[in-house]
């Protein structure tokens, strides 16, 4: 879907009579009629023992005959979905985390992933109490049944869940955050524990103003949350080993179509909704719910974890809903994994196949985690997308982090995604249209040798050189 306004029409149409008036038309793609590129390809590399660092610029030539068969083929003229952007959670382990480094040492690295000129992180996740990577299993009503929420309080995200998520919102004012629920409280459920179990049907309306009284104090504590998702992972309870709720598809029907939506709506809290936040298996259970007219009258959105299954099966969501948005919500590295520190092109087929398949976002999953994965309710062996050593503070990078770079810091919010096709089996690619003209595009080479890929747009043509196991990303006017 196009993102230009007729005022962007009127612009252009106005640039085009001015140039044609003095006899110097715009340079234009043979192929779409997208204008032709102009000045150097500006290249950043990550592979062996270089992170993100700038490469020799490329520059672009008269193409002669056809494309390569291995070459890869840029569309420019044509739009895709647009981005939301990239980012990661903000859980109570990740916030305890960074609460807990040097004043100085934590405010540079919120700039580092913030920071519209760093990493520009735009998308975060965080959680509707407990989730598994927390210190402790918490909701915001803990003790015997409470119907009316008289004892609701956020007191417990106020000592640096609120704190991380207020200067990070400073550093990036457009920060969109979702909120997510791994459990309701324990009372509500049919075994009285937050770990496992389903929700008793008699407590949905009481649970949607459990969502209310927690977007109202959150926007209180001067941090409103752009959408929520009914039930973090809807198909699981985790074995009950940690916080988490079976929530089948008639009663995410239900609730959102008869509690959440017009619970949200009466609250006038402006806040979305997401659905099903589990694997791309679950396709054929979002079709079904947005189906549902009711449910598609507050839902308008599916987001995805990229456990199991294949990211190309968002596409048959797409397919029959047409209008409805794709975001990625969760996806992390494991401490454990000998390549944590060095598996970007890993991460970066990830996203690329994310990107591909038509969603607006992704988000991993802890942003920041200690060396031993903690703190969690587990033990459980995920990592951050740092690391920040317990005892020296010491900032490490993961591949995960490294992958990321290459996306946000290239690709900003309201871009497009731009078709790309061809290109060697061992090379993944997207392309993308910043709002500002310019572009970027992101190629992965997980084969263990280097190599020269062309590149044709249009009347363009290039020629870029990956090196083995290597994240790059081109950008230009």
């Amino acid at each position: 879907m196009s993102t230009r306004t007729r005022r962007d029409f009127l612009a252009t149409a106005a640039a085009g009579v001015v140039a044609t008036r003095a006899g110097l038309a715009a340079p234009r793609s043979a192929a779409d009629g997208a204008p032709a590129p102009a000045g150097a390809i500006a290249l950043r590399v990550t592979s062996g023992d270089q992170r993100y660092a700038a490469a020799p610029p490329l520059s672009w030539r008269p193409a002669a005959g056809a494309a390569a068969p291995e070459a890869i083929v840029l569309e420019p003229g044509k739009s895709l979905q647009p981005v939301l952007g990239f980012g990661a959670a903000f859980t109570d382990a990740a916030c305890c985390v960074l609460s807990e480094m040097p004043d100085a040492g934590r405010e540079a690295l919120l700039r580092e992933l913030f920071d519209p000129g760093e990493m520009a992180f735009s998308v975060c996740r965080t959680c509707i109490g407990s989730s598994d990577y927390a210190r402790s299993v918490y909701s915001y009503d803990e003790g015997e049944p409470d119907p009316t929420l008289a004892r609701f309080s956020i007191e417990h995200d106020r000592a640096s869940i609120l704190p991380i998520i207020r200067r990070a919102r400073a550093l990036h004012p457009k920060l969109f955050l979702l909120a997510s629920p791994w459990s309701p409280p324990g009372w509500m459920k049919d075994n009285n524990s937050m770990l496992g179990g389903t929700i008793r049907g008699r407590y949905l309306d009481a649970y949607a103003q459990y969502f209310v009284k927690f977007l109202q104090a959150y926007k209180d504590e001067g941090v409103f949350v752009d959408a929520v998702s009914s039930q973090n992972e809807v198909d699981t309870d985790q074995d009950s080993r940690m916080p988490a709720c079976l929530f089948p598809q008639e009663v995410e029907v239900k609730f959102v179509a008869q509690s959440l939506g017009p619970a949200l709506e009466q609250a006038g809290v402006g806040t979305k909704i997401w659905l099903i936040d589990h694997n791309y298996n679950l396709w054929g259970r979002a079709i079904a719910e947005l189906d549902d007219p009711t449910v598609r009258k507050y839902a308008g959105a599916v987001a995805w974890h990229g456990y199991v299954g294949k990211p190309e099966w968002m596409q048959k969501v797409a397919a029959a809903h047409p209008d409805v948005e794709m975001h990625w919500t969760e996806g992390g590295p494991d401490y454990t994994d000998a390549a944590y520190l060095t598996d970007w092109t890993k991460w970066s087929r990830t996203f690329t196949g994310v990107l591909r398949n038509g969603a607006r976002c992704i988000i991993g999953w802890n942003l920041a985690l200690d060396e031993n994965g903690k703190p969690n309710v587990g033990p459980f062996s995920c990592g951050g997308v740092v690391t920040v050593h317990s005892h020296t503070k010491e900032v490490t990078r993961s591949g995960q982090y490294w992958a990321f770079a290459h996306y946000s810091r290239a690709i900003r919010r309201d871009a497009v995604v731009i078709p790309s096709h061809g290109g060697p089996e061992s090379v993944d690619h997207v392309a993308a249209r910043n709002a500002d003209g310019g572009y970027a595009l992101v190629l992965t080479n997980t084969a263990a040798a280097a190599r020269s890929v062309p590149l044709r747009l249009g009347a363009r043509a290039a020629d870029v050189s990956l090196p083995a196991d290597s994240v790059s990303t081109l950008t230009w006017s």
